[in-house]
Formats: C-alpha cells, structure tokens, sequence
C-alpha cells in the first residue's frame, strides 16, 4: 500500500460525495425506512418454519434463489433460501448430524458456511472453498462433536466476492444448537435483525463504490424480514430472546427500556450465571440470547448508532467525518405485556464452566495485522476513468495480503493452544471471525479480560488491539479467518489458516 496524494484524496472525496448525493444505502444517515416510501410496521412477530432433527440427524433441501417478499406492507424482490426472509431456523443437538442439498438458482456462484458451529472444514462440511455454480447443486454434512456448545448460530454464503451481496439481499437463517440443562422460561424467540436498501420498484438497491468500502448498511431494518413487528406477553413471563446480527456491516446498540434483561450467552455457550445488562453491542455476526423478564407497559426494542469509524482519519479530512453508522436509533420491535401476571418459570439453574485457556500451555504466538490504504497496483483516477470498483482503489489486508484462496497464510498444529494479538492499523473497526474454532479474549486493548469470554466474532476497534487464544481442537483442515464487515472481506480482509 502506498499513501494517497491530495489529488488522489479530492478524487475520493467527489465519489464519496456523488454516492451521498445518490442517497447512499444508509451509509450516512439510517432512519429504518426510505423516507417517503410509505413503509409500514404493524404486524405481529412471525418466525420462521422450525426444521428439527430426528434420531439425531436433519435433513434437508436449501435453494437459494429470488424470492418475493412483503416488506412493511410493501412488495419487494429479494433472494432467500427456500422463498422465506429468513430461510428456515435448523434446531439440532450435539451430537448431531446435519444433511443440506444446497441448490443455487442464483446467477452467480454461491455455497454455504454454518457460521459458529465447530465441525471439520474439509470435504463437503464447512468448507468455505466451495462453489456451487449457477443452476448446480452441492451435497453438505456437518457432524457436530458430543460436547458441541449450546447456543444460537446462523448459516448464510460465503461464496468469496459474493458474500456481502448474497446476505445482504436475504440469504440467512438461524442455527440452534440445544441447550442439555434446559432453562425454564415461558416461551423463546428467534429473532435475526437484518437491513437492506430497495429502490423505487422493491429491487434491491444498487450499492455504490463508497458503500462498499465503508461497509454497506440498508436504510430499511428488519427482525425476521419484518419491519417493526409486534410482540406480546404478560407480566411475571420469562421469555429467551435468540438474537442474530445479520447485518453484513451495521453493528447493533440494542437496549429494552421498560424490561429486565439478563445476558444468557454471547455467539457460543452459556454463561455460568446470566448477567444484568441495560444494553448489548453486537457486531455483524454476533449473537447474544437475552432473558427478559417481562413488566407491565409498552417496550420498544432500540438499536442505537455505533460510531465504528470512518475514512476521515486516512484521507486527511476529506470525507467530512462521517461515519459508517450515523442517524438516530432505530425501533426493531415493540413489547406489549399486559393481561394477568404469568407463572413464575423458577429460577434459573447455573451453566456449566466455561474452559479457560489461560490455564493452558501455549504453543504458538502470532500477530495478525488488519490494514486499509491505497491499493499499490492501480492508481486512483486510473480506476475512476475506467468505472473500477472501489474495492480496485482500496487494498484491504491482513499482514499486508489480500486473500488468495490458493495460499496457506498460517500453520497451527492441532491439538494445540496459539495466542493471537489481532492488531487494527486502519481508522475503522473491523470485527474478526475465524471459522471452526472459537476464540477466548484474554486481552481487549491495555485490559485484561479476567473471566473466561468466548467469541466466534471478536471486534478489534480502529487503531487498536486484541489478544485471543486458540486451541485447534477436533479438527484438521485449512479454512480462513475475515473482517465480518462483509464488503471489507470480499474485498481481500480475509486469509487461511490450516491445522495439521
């Protein structure tokens, strides 16, 4: 990477500007709807079809294909898996075995990762090196292990280059692994929060150069493809919220006022004893489950902006100092208790401890770079003249590579435990997902993290760091490790790591 020119940074400013002037898809200013569409919220939450195993295995068909969708009030043109926003919600246990026949009626190569489950990375499991061509098909089979965590995960593409186009148009669907110390409560929820922008006629809105460097976030919010559902209960209930950021790049702020609410589990496990918490920060592909227990009145389910950074700082102003996530907050759902008091579900019993690998030896320290700047092989009016991409004048890395499917980036020995200090060189945020094997955070910037805290997702904040550690458990395999700011990874934030 080399550093920009002030011709170079005017340049970047004017596309910057043109995509603002386009009314870019919520990149500036995100307030739930596109004003004047005439978008409504009115009805009750619905969920999607539940697909559960049987003699510990699920089988089933996948299509992802365009799809017609109701969109508040209004008919849209989306693609989803098997016609539905979201796709159908898979409940399984440890232990299980899932079977997809995963058909693509897309025009464009797609595949399928079951983000969060730790299952082999190889052959036909959660191989992300798949491709299923236009009209193909493609047989998978994940085997969890025994002691698989509980917990709420997700499926969505990750067909390389397509990833951040396929799940912001509607590819997701929901992942519950079974809890084997039941929680009482009255009732649960899934509930995937998604966004997406739609044009004048309900197409999916086209997304400009800026949008996708920035990481693009949909001016219209959704909780299972509706707009501002409505939920009801009655006071004294406990209800399990199964919360999933969908988002391909909008970090989520989520509050409850009015409620109690207890953070069971954050993407993975349970934690040993729920915690009070006021509100949650979910990064995109975060999950978190929530006991609310419920109070008499109205509740609105909030998702305040989260300032995750902007260009401002690398183009030495010229993007005004807008950030990614600007506008107020936004209404996801409303709460309605009233009626009798409910039973009182007991309390709820403690979870299992969670593994702490800071007890652990530690085999291997590595130190991982997450960097934005110039790209070094093109110029920047050269792209401009010649309609180029952003992503053409941008070079997102990671130790100052763009992902190459047909290199090894890093060697772990399995079996073993590796620390990894995830550096953040570039003014944004950039969340970091490894595939198969979850993470311990063991230090979060100059702060120790004391207590056992387990992510599938950890957020490295702009100019900042993160240590982690590893244990490449179960599995040998190559996979990768990406910015979950979707755009940033299908423009090169992504690398493999292999364990033998």
């Amino acid at each position: 990477m080399r550093p920009l020119t002030r011709r170079q940074l005017l340049a970047l400013g004017a596309v910057g500007a043109g995509a603002t002037a386009a009314g870019g898809a919520g990149l500036w200013q995100t307030t739930g709807t596109r004003p004047g569409s005439g978008y409504t919220g009115v009805e009750d939450l619905t969920e999607p079809q539940v697909l559960a195993s049987r003699d510990r295995v699920l089988e089933l068909d996948l299509t992802a294909a365009p799809a017609r969708a109701r969109i508040g009030g209004q008919e849209a043109n989306v693609q989803a898996f098997n016609g539905s926003l979201p796709g159908p919600t898979l409940r399984v246990r440890a232990g299980d075995t899932i079977r997809v026949t995963m058909r693509n009626g897309l025009q464009a190569p797609t595949n399928l990762h079951v983000h969060g489950l730790h299952v082999s990375p190889q052959g036909n499991s959660d191989n992300p090196f798949v491709s299923i061509d236009p009209g193909g098909s493609f047989d998978y089979e994940f085997t969890l292990p025994a002691d698989h965590p509980p917990g709420t995960y997700w499926y969505h593409p990750h067909r390389h280059g397509h990833v951040a186009g396929q799940v912001a148009a509607g590819l997701y669907g929901a992942i519950v692994v079974e809890d084997p110390d039941p929680v009482p409560v009255t009732r649960e929820r899934v509930l995937v929060v998604s966004d997406l922008s739609l044009d004048a006629d309900g197409n999916l809105a086209e997304v400009s150069q800026m949008q996708q460097m920035m990481g693009r976030e949909g001016q219209i919010v959704l909780v299972n493809g509706q707009l501002r559902p409505r939920l009801r209960a009655a006071p004294g209930e406990r209800e399990r919220w199964r919360i999933i950021n969908a988002c391909p790049s909008r970090y989520l702020r989520l509050a409850l006022d009015g409620q109690q609410l207890r953070l069971l589990s954050r993407d993975l496990g349970r934690l040993p004893v729920p915690e009070d918490v006021t509100e949650v920060v979910l990064a995109p592909g975060n999950r978190v489950e929530l006991l609310v227990e419920t109070r008499d009145g109205s509740s609105t389910l909030t998702a305040a902006p989260v300032d995750r950074g902007s260009m401002d700082a690398m183009m030495g102003g010229a993007m005004g100092g807008d950030n990614a996530s600007g506008g107020g907050p936004v209404d996801l759902l409303t709460l309605a208790v009233s009626g009798s008091a409910g039973t009182d579900p007991g309390p709820v019993p403690e979870g299992r401890p969670l593994r702490d690998l800071r007890n652990e030896p530690v085999t291997a320290a590595r130190t991982l770079n997450f960097a934005m700047g110039m790209n070094a092989n093109t110029g920047m009016n050269e792209n401009m003249g010649s309609g180029a991409g952003m992503g053409s004048m941008m070079a997102f890395t990671i130790n100052g590579r763009k992902f190459d499917p047909e290199r090894v980036d890093e060697t772990a020995a399995a079996g073993t435990v590796e620390e990894w200090t995830l550096t953040n060189s570039s003014p944004m945020d950039h969340p970091i997902h490894l595939h198969v094997w979850p993470m311990q955070i063991v230090q979060d910037g100059d702060r120790d993290v004391t207590r056992p805290t387990w992510q599938d997702v950890v957020n490295v904040p702009a100019r900042s760091q993160v240590k982690v550690r590893v244990a490449f458990d179960d599995f040998p395999g190559r996979t990768v490790f990406h910015c979950h700011i979707l755009d940033h990874e299908d423009q090169g934030m992504m690398a493999t790591v292999q364990a033998r």
